[in-house]
């Protein structure tokens, strides 16, 4: 007998998860960052042996811009932290109690340093 649900797209779409569902998605963002970003690096080094300097040039305007750059440090910066996190709980099962508190420092870790990044990236780009 299949499972008979009544929930319509708008309550299906209601973010209920939390703190920990929040970090657990951004991983997951985070992570397919990186792989494009590892692919594009890989498709620029790749097209400037194969095809000339032209299509090389093109990819790097992309992934040298200040946009780029911030949302690649973001992705870089969080799962960097987030594993860390992860790791440490794995390692220390007594601490999983203290999951959501783990994630406050975690924020409390990120915010400044991503701030800090994300105004040297804005200055160099400014020429300041």
């Amino acid at each position: 007998m299949a499972l008979k649900r009544q929930v319509g797209l708008k309550q299906g779409l209601r973010y209920k998860g939390g703190g920990p569902m929040l970090v657990w998605m951004l991983h997951r963002i985070s992570g397919i960052g990186i792989v494009l970003f590892v692919g594009l690096h890989v498709l620029s080094s790749f097209s400037s042996q194969m095809f000339g300097l032209n299509l090389a040039k093109s990819v790097n305007i992309i992934y040298e811009s200040p946009a780029f750059q911030i949302a690649i440090f973001f992705c870089v910066l969080f799962h960097a932290i987030n594993g860390l996190r992860v790791t440490i709980l794995d390692l220390w099962p007594k601490l999983i109690e203290y999951q959501r508190e783990a994630i406050w420092v975690e924020w409390a870790v990120f915010i400044p340093l991503y701030s800090l990044a994300v105004l040297v990236i804005i200055s160099t780009a400014a020429g300041v």
